[in-house]
């Protein structure tokens, strides 16, 4: 309970930590912290034995270049045949799971098995970056600090309970661990035997890791038994601006306003959904319900969040999406530059990263309205001019 507590503590009072500065000086603080969270002298000097920055974490930290593709390139880069057809094999094979999670969490199969293959490929390709030494550099690290250092912690945590050895623990660049990659705080607060051998093991044992991934999405706000994206046809004369992640309607609003379900029927009428248009009017179209928030919990990328979810339909059975004839995207300089435009007139867009992330789609539409052009989030050359 002590240790629950100061770990909720240390998420509250994260942006007050220190990083950066010389690293002995930096580890000797967080053995301190480590020490008032309540974990013993003894583990936390064994856990920071041989530890080391990384460089080669800053760098594949740096260079996330793959979120600036647009969600037709991202989703076709991302899902091929072979992934389809290892999800349908391993769904097979853990048959048993699946059921025992969709009957304790409500959580379809195929959603785990999108993130199961996007992750590390069904778990043949974890990662082998030293853990401790991925969480270490990147809390040393002045980007994000308010994330990392805590997890450093929970690393700590973990070590003592047996989950991973601060030597050998392989995993992501950005200390993830095992086949759905959770990170330790989220393995220490949702970890779940999975296959009853009364061990937490992520990496050697899929009935662990996709239980914990159940667990995890379920405390992120899963609703159980409830739709999270389906695509839809949407009429031309629609009103674009109702469209996007910040407006709402209900499924029976949508419905009367013309949209329906490409395959099957929208989801409870009472539901709220908004209409997800990642490449514009003219390309691929979807609703989204509200567990599709749940997955930026999970990732904070809209292209991975949207081809995830997306995913996750078509192991379920969906069709492939109709990908139109949207406007061909702008280039990341060309992104970059208009998301220095949009800042200039006051929007948040989350940084200049060349990235169309959910808050540079905001601030275009929010452009879009106030020009008079069709408001549909999806950014062209022309209002980069115009702007």
């Amino acid at each position: 309970m002590r240790l629950a507590l100061a770990f909720t503590l240390l998420a509250s009072t994260a942006t007050a930590q220190t990083c950066g500065g010389d690293v002995n000086a930096f580890i000797a603080g967080v053995k301190a912290e480590a020490q008032s969270a309540g974990l013993p002298a003894a583990t936390i000097d064994q856990f920071f034995q041989g530890a080391r920055i990384d460089q080669s974490v800053l760098r594949a930290d740096r260079a996330q270049g793959v979120f600036q593709k647009d969600f037709i390139s991202f989703s076709r880069a991302l899902i091929s045949q072979n992934r389809i057809n290892n999800g349908r094999v391993y769904g097979d094979r853990y048959d048993r799971t699946f059921n025992a999670i969709e009957q304790r969490f409500g959580i379809p199969r195929g959603v785990l098995l999108a993130f199961w293959a996007f992750e590390t490929d069904y778990g043949q390709v974890q990662g082998s970056f030293n853990t401790r030494d991925a969480l270490l550099t990147l809390a040393h690290d002045c980007r994000r600090p308010e994330l990392f250092r805590p997890q450093l912690i929970a690393a700590i945590e973990l070590y003592r309970r047996g989950g991973m050895d601060p030597a050998r623990t392989t995993g992501a660049w950005a200390g993830e661990i095992g086949q759905l990659q959770k990170l330790p705080r989220e393995i220490v607060r949702q970890g779940m035997d999975g296959d009853g051998d009364g061990i937490v093991d992520l990496k050697n044992s899929a009935p662990d890791a996709l239980m914990t991934g159940a667990n995890v999405l379920s405390s992120l706000g899963w609703r159980a038994n409830e739709p999270w994206l389906q695509e839809v046809i949407v009429p031309a004369d629609l009103d674009w601006s109702l469209t996007g992640l910040n407006n709402k309607l209900s499924v029976r609003d949508w419905a009367a306003r013309g949209v329906t379900a490409r395959q099957g029927r929208l989801g409870p009428a009472n539901l709220p959904a908004s209409i997800l248009l990642p490449m514009g009017r003219d390309g691929p179209a979807f609703i989204t319900y509200p567990n599709f928030e749940v997955y930026f919990d999970w990732n904070k990328s809209f292209v991975y969040v949207t081809t995830a979810a997306y995913f996750a339909t078509r192991l379920g059975g969906a069709a492939v999406y109709d990908a139109g004839n949207p406007t061909p995207p702008l280039s990341g300089p060309q992104m970059q530059q208009l998301q220095q435009k949009l800042a200039a007139r006051g929007h948040d867009v989350g940084g200049i990263d060349g990235i169309l992330g959910a808050k540079t789609r905001a601030a275009v539409q929010a452009e879009q309205v106030r020009l008079g052009l069709p408001a549909d989030a999806w950014p062209t050359i022309d209002l980069l001019n115009r702007l």
